[in-house]
């Protein structure tokens, strides 16, 4: 398994090399030049970028360098403390690492891609999907904002515009902003206001839910209703579990959580077929959500199957839809990751439904 590094100078080099070498990996230290110059047949692994490399923006070298080799396993590099600010582009990324680098964690990160692509890529899977017909377009206004939203200097007169595009989803923005939950007593019947109030992430929430609920049919007289409920609390409180640059990402996978529930002819379960967490997760991969959210959906009934050390998107939007849906929380999971001492406190988080409120 051939892995490269970029623009990673270090004196741990001798120390990775000889661990990475232990698990049959081959490792190459190369500049950018020398990364992007890599002849595209040639088959790497895995690429280990940082968020600068010298000057170029890293994100955008680990786009450029996955274009060329799709089927690499693109690893970012995030240093302690990075700013939240910092973080645009990091849907490039299938995996965030931090620094220094841990053999160990390196070699989770690129398996556990390998068996996330395996899984969705299984024969059954794609048979179960087959059976669905047609699936629904990628939410084409939830990608139009994230692009704009990217713009540090994108206005809210803009983002109200884009937003007006579709007078249901505005409607909607309208009325969440004017909810108990947002409202603060003031009634507000201006879009720029509206943004203005609810804040970028939460209308990017807002507008994912929308068009995924409100593309795809309820099946077997699920309640659409009650499912946006869960999945704005999951939401919500994902992202609250695991904080940091990574938050936004749980919450958007808390958001989706259940989106394979409303593809016909699979089941709750996984006796008959995929599981309902698999066939959502195939789905987003196919509308080009970033990988970290696509993994947390495909894992978060089962997160002990991840192949990682550590508490990330699968294992807050576990505990996040286990406590919003009144199911078990997998306390050996917890336990096994170092975060089990926090369960009660997480308890205490998880809002009641805003539908009873």
């Amino acid at each position: 398994m051939r892995i490269v590094i970029v623009g990673e100078g270090s004196n741990r080099t001798i120390e990775l090399d000889r661990a990475l070498a232990d698990f049959d990996m081959e490792v190459s230290w190369l500049g950018p030049d020398e990364a992007v110059a890599l002849a595209s047949d040639l088959t790497v692994h895995a690429f280990v970028v940082g968020m600068r490399v010298g000057v170029l923006h890293g994100p955008a070298l680990l786009a450029e360098l996955g274009a060329k080799h799709p089927e690499a396993v693109r690893i970012l590099l995030l240093d302690p403390e990075q700013d939240p600010g910092a973080m645009l582009g990091l849907d490039c990324a299938h995996r965030l690492l931090p620094r220094p680098m841990d053999a160990g964690e390196l070699i989770e990160a690129v398996e556990s891609v390998a068996d996330l692509r395996g899984l969705l890529g299984s024969s059954e899977m794609k048979q179960a999907i087959g059976r669905v017909g047609a699936l629904p377009p990628p939410p084409r206004l939830y990608i139009e904002l994230t692009r704009l939203l990217r713009n540090p200097d994108a206005s809210n007169s803009a983002i109200a515009g884009m937003l007006s595009q579709d007078p249901g989803i505005a409607a909607k923005v309208l009325r969440l902003c004017n909810s108990a939950y947002f409202s603060g007593g003031r009634e507000i019947a201006d879009m720029r206001a509206a943004v203005t109030r609810l804040g970028h992430q939460a209308l990017r929430r807002l507008v994912l839910t929308s068009e995924t609920f409100g593309t795809l049919q309820p099946v077997g007289g699920l309640d659409r209703e009650a499912m946006q409920d869960r999945a704005l609390r999951t939401s919500r409180l994902a992202g609250k579990l695991l904080g940091g640059p990574s938050a936004e990402m749980a919450s958007t996978a808390g958001l989706l959580a259940e989106v394979g529930l409303l593809l016909p002819g699979l089941k709750p379960g996984s006796e008959d077929g995929p599981h309902y967490a698999e066939a959502g997760a195939y789905l987003l991969g196919l509308w080009g959500l970033p990988m970290p959210i696509v993994e947390g959906v495909a894992y978060h009934h089962r997160p002990t199957s991840l192949r990682a050390s550590g508490f990330w998107v699968a294992g807050a939007v576990h505990v996040a839809s286990a406590l919003v849906g009144e199911r078990p929380v997998d306390e050996d999971y917890l336990r096994s990751v170092g975060q089990l001492d926090k369960l009660p406190l997480w308890r205490s988080q998880a809002e009641p439904s805003l539908q009873a409120a």
